[in-house]
């Protein structure tokens, strides 16, 4: 399993570097690269029942071989009869100068493609072809599999066949009983039926086993990271009763859920283990006021707390927050961006070290090596999903040991969340505060832009400001998206008395930060952008959002901007600007329409678009999800945790010989560095 794949018949050095474009590496690579269809090649015709437009395997003899004609200087066409029996088929390549020669008449042939119609006559274009006697991909069901440039299938289906043989008799690593238990298929079995399935059948019983098989592993993975973490011994907050002092002094009541989850934090904090947890909450649920009551617990027990946010103007924002809820409880908060000047930042440097700075909000300022803590007892990061592994490690290397919390306002089903979070504690801010209104969402076509620009109009002169949201930044021959710049020039020329701003992912993160703060302002009134403005910055005057081709967002994305508007106390409209009739861009904006619900959005988002989409998985530190779909696989992934709590109950640490083998698997994907986002 760990021979190099370039000692692989038809494969050598050249052909390996295209392999390892894929990260095929290795035998065990390869049997690992799954399909992502088959085509059922097993059913073979005559030619006189072949139906235009059908796809078929048809066994025939050469009638006469293949001849050429130039048509023009870049088109060559070359063409055959063959015929069986019941009547003749013209074979046809275009631009296949290999072909010439290669049939002989006589010669018996399997083909394999389209059936169609030229001139009356019954036609195949571009076969597959095999010799009789020797076929290897022909009249049985073949495997398909995601190519990259100099990769074909053929060439892939030939190295799969060699790499099967090559590997014998794989294995097993799922202990026979757990396989019984849950009715999962033989590894052998499954690696045979994944690839070259013998019917459709064999290949789903293969497919479940593999889903199974990913979503154990990766489970237990994350367990063993997360046991690592509860291993350390954490700073112990003796006073956490302090916290009440802390929410009597807000101008507005905790909800019962963010009395729920304060009380889950400070019990981490006082456990004497190391908390690392994530608070999940919908936009507008109060995480906020939540980290500040356990930044407020680790600064009254003696230690210093960080935030961590993803732009310097949340960073600020941030700050102005904190500041805010502390200026009576003597409390010294500090900012530090990477944009301040050097005499400032030494400043602050001085403040972080002495003690002197209780709290240090900023952005990855915090982590570069000169930022030292005198005594950092709890990190709060914002926006989980923008910090990776290394910047939470290097956060964490600050101090000894400290607590983690992480922030999302990305709400996720909860069956997703223990995979996708496995290596944290999660706690659900599920309650809105009262007398929040929420955002009137309306979703309408291109015939309705008159009226919404009216509307914009008519908000805009009440003295409140609008986002207006667009995918693309400038047009491509490609694509009939709305373009921002030019929205930007249309919006300009119909609101002349109003400053529009144009912000997107193209632009310096100084100028992005300059145009954000002239909106904060409120100098600019209407601010047309690309998603960069997703990351919570609050603007409490802006109630309307704007959002060109809605159908090309994600939905949990359209309810994450949405979450921008309605902040301040006027009533907010999100309204949807959609092209496309099909059922399932209907559908989609049909639910952001009816809901603001942004747990019941994401499940919808997931049936509707799959977890691809929903969420690029990398960004979320978890591994590239090889076969499973977590949503459609839902079945398995709740018996594949039922399988790995019992097997951690027997063996939490996976060490005897029954579960080497499974131990091994996951320490590879800890070895991978992407389980801890």
């Amino acid at each position: 399993m760990s021979k190099d794949i370039r000692y692989i018949k038809g494969v050598g050095e050249k052909r390996a570097e295209l392999f390892e474009k894929k990260g095929i590496r290795t035998v065990e690579d390869l049997l690992y690269y799954f399909p992502r269809s088959h085509e059922d090649r097993s059913e073979m015709k005559e030619i006189a029942d072949c139906a235009e437009g059908e796809t078929v395997c048809v066994s025939v003899t050469v009638f006469s071989p293949v001849s050429d004609v130039r048509v023009r200087r870049n088109l060559l066409v070359s063409t055959m009869i063959v015929s069986d029996q019941t009547g003749a088929l013209n074979v046809v390549w275009y631009n296949n100068k290999y072909v010439k020669g290669q049939f002989f008449t006589g010669d018996e042939y399997i083909l394999y493609g389209r059936i169609t119609r030229s001139r009356g006559k019954k036609e195949m274009v571009n076969p597959v072809f095999e010799k009789k006697g020797s076929e290897r991909f022909t009249g049985k069901i073949v495997p398909l599999y995601p190519l990259t440039e100099g990769l074909t299938q053929k060439i892939l289906q030939s190295a799969m066949e060699l790499a099967l043989k090559e590997a014998g008799r794989l294995d097993e690593y799922i202990p026979a009983e757990i396989r019984d238990r849950y009715k999962i298929a033989e590894l052998n079995y499954a690696m045979k039926n994944i690839h070259f399935p013998d019917d459709f059948e064999s290949y789903n019983i293969a497919r479940e086993r593999f889903v199974f098989e990913e979503l154990l592993i990766l489970q237990l993975a994350l367990s063993q990271h997360r046991d690592e973490n509860m291993n350390q011994s954490g700073i112990v907050f003796s006073d956490v009763k302090c916290v009440r002092t802390f929410t009597d002094t807000l101008p507005f009541p905790l909800t019962n859920a963010q009395k729920r989850v304060l009380n889950e934090i400070m019990r981490d904090c006082k456990s004497g283990g190391v908390m690392n947890r994530l608070v999940q909450g919908d936009v507008g649920s109060g995480k906020t006021a939540v980290a500040a009551a356990a930044i407020y617990a680790a600064v009254k027990n003696g230690h210093q707390a960080a935030m961590m946010a993803p732009t310097e103007i949340l960073a600020a924002q941030h700050a102005e927050t904190l500041a805010g809820f502390f200026k009576d409880a003597g409390i010294k908060v500090a900012l530090l961006n990477g944009s301040m000047k050097a005499k400032d930042k030494k400043l602050v440097y001085d403040m972080m070290l002495t003690g002197e700075a209780d709290v240090v909000v900023g952005t990855h300022a915090i982590i570069q090596d000169k930022a030292e803590f005198n005594d950092l007892a709890l990190v709060v990061a914002d926006e989980q999903h923008r910090f990776g592994v290394e910047q939470r490690a290097k956060l964490a290397a600050k101090g000894s040991n400290p607590h983690m919390l992480i922030m999302s306002a990305t709400p996720i089903p909860r069956t997703l969340a223990l995979i996708l979070y496995g290596d944290l504690d999660i706690s659900v801010i599920d309650e809105l505060p009262p007398g929040r209104k929420p955002v009137k969402t309306y979703a309408v076509g291109e015939s309705m832009r008159k009226r919404v620009f009216a509307f914009l109009g008519k908000n805009v002169n009440a003295g409140m400001q609008a986002y207006v949201v667009c995918p693309l930044v400038e047009e491509t021959e490609k694509s009939d998206l709305q373009n921002a710049e030019e929205l930007c020039r249309k919006l300009q020329n119909a609101f002349p008395s109003f400053k529009v701003g144009l912000m997107h992912g193209r632009m310096k993160p100084k100028m992005k930060e300059e145009i954000m703060n002239e909106f904060v302002s409120g100098e600019i009134k209407i601010l047309v952008s690309t998603t960069v403005i997703e990351v919570g910055v609050n603007v409490p005057n802006a109630n309307m959002m704007i959002i060109e081709n809605a159908e090309r967002f994600g939905l949990s994305q359209l309810h994450q901007l949405r979450g921008r508007v309605g902040r301040g106390g006027e009533q907010a409209y999100c309204i949807l600007i959609a092209h496309g009739n099909n059922e399932v861009t209907k559908k989609r904006m049909e639910t952001m329409t009816i809901s603001n619900d942004g747990f019941y959005i994401s499940e919808q988002d997931l049936k509707l678009r799959g977890p691809g989409d929903f969420f690029g998985t990398r960004q979320h530190g978890l591994p590239e999800m090889k076969i499973a779909n977590l949503f459609e696989d839902r079945d398995i992934l709740a018996i594949s945790q039922q399988a790995a709590k019992s097997i951690l109950e027997e063996d939490p640490l996976l060490v005897s010989e029954k579960y080497k083998g499974l131990r091994r698997r996951a320490e590879k994907i800890i070895a991978g560095g992407i389980v801890m986002n």
